[in-house]
């Protein structure tokens, strides 16, 4: 199961400077011009998540496998995109394929870094991003419409209730609204939502990126960022990207971690982006421990136990009899698989378990 969270932004905002050093590579070229990203780089990231070295260390597994998620650097956006400029059709073709938006916002002075605008105004870039994307919705949900009608002068039902919802959408987008503020009334009217395929119901993280002198408190742009995204009920994330690039470049776990220290950071930005994609992706990590690997796994909230082990393999989920199951904070407590069955602490879950974050599962299934 694959989650991608697409990296957009105007150009030069520091969108590749943060996807090398996410993918601590130098796949996407960093330049200072616009365009300089021209097809969209994906990179696997792994999520951090310290409950796996803990459980690895109980079970004494040789090997640990994180979880990880997909990382999309796609072209700079500029004002017009939702009409072609620029390199606009590209753009808004790889954004309709991720599955949330990571959207990088200059909160840094650099006057040897362009600006497309000419001008370091964060709200107004994302304001431009977003326009072009309400537009782009607009168009889409109005040549929809007409296939639509078709549909209802043929008496479809469905056809009615999709027109409905794609006019009070349009309603929202025409009033400077993004999709995603659409509240649905129920799940059937949510999957329908989804299946109109429109960017701005994509959930959304904001980047700040500062300077490197900023990176541990912000700055007053980047406080403007976070006013906007507590408005919207969004997040957003402190970073600096050149520094983030340089700690990228330290091999040494220890090194890293007196770096941050000298500059009184608790951890890197990366590990907040990758954190905060995650829970943008309403997702939850469940483990897989023994003596081989001690791994981890990515389902969403909700997913049930058949469904959840179909992620390891499809036989898994098509023979699901039952999951051997152990919440991790009882294998902890009792020093693992062992420990926690003599403490009563295993269940026996059925196919309508619904997964909790950080259960430890071992799957029971036919051949």
């Amino acid at each position: 199961m694959g989650f991608k969270c697409g990296i957009v932004g105007l150009p030069n905002v520091g969108k590749s400077t943060l996807f090398n050093a996410l993918t601590n590579t130098a796949s996407a070229a960093a330049a200072n011009y616009p365009f300089c990203t021209i097809e969209p780089n994906v990179g696997q990231v792994p999520v951090p998540d310290p409950r796996l070295h803990l459980l690895a260390n109980i079970a004494g597994s040789k090997e640990i496998l994180p979880t990880q998620l997909s990382f999309v650097d796609i072209a700079g956006l500029v004002r017009g995109a939702s009409q072609g400029e620029g390199l606009g059709n590209q753009f808004l073709a790889n954004i309709r394929e991720v599955d949330a938006i990571i959207h990088v916002l200059r909160c840094f002075e650099d006057d040897d870094i362009t600006h497309v605008e000419g001008v370091i105004d964060p709200i107004a870039d994302a304001e431009t991003v977003e326009t072009e994307l309400m537009l782009a919705d607009i168009d889409s949900l109005t040549k929809r419409k007409s296939g639509l009608e078709r549909r209802i002068r043929g008496q479809d039902k469905e056809a009615k209730l999709i027109m409905a919802l794609a006019d009070r959408i349009l309603a929202v987008l025409e009033e400077g609204n993004p999709a995603r503020t659409v509240e649905a009334a129920d799940e059937e009217e949510q999957k329908m939502i989804n299946e109109l395929q429109l960017l701005t119901s994509k959930p959304i993280l904001y980047v700040c990126n500062v300077s490197e002198d900023d990176a541990a408190e912000g700055n007053e742009l980047s406080r403007r960022v976070a006013d906007k995204a507590a408005a919207e009920n969004a997040v957003s994330v402190i970073i600096s990207a050149a520094l983030e690039s340089e700690i990228a470049q330290l091999d040494d776990e220890e090194e890293q971690k007196a770096f941050l220290e000298d500059l009184g950071l608790g951890e890197t930005g990366l590990g907040r982006v990758i954190r905060a994609g995650y829970d943008l992706l309403h997702l939850i990590t469940y483990f897989t421990v023994g003596p081989k690997e001690a791994r981890a796994w990515t389902v969403t909230q909700n997913t049930k136990a058949p469904q959840a082990a179909g992620v390891i393999h499809t036989d898994f989920e098509k023979g699901f009899i039952r999951s051997e199951t152990i919440s991790y904070a009882d294998y902890i407590e009792h020093n693992g698989e062992n420990g926690a069955k003599d403490a009563g602490k295993m269940r026996l879950e059925g196919k309508e378990y619904i997964v909790a974050d950080g259960d430890v599962l071992h799957f029971r299934f036919a051949n």
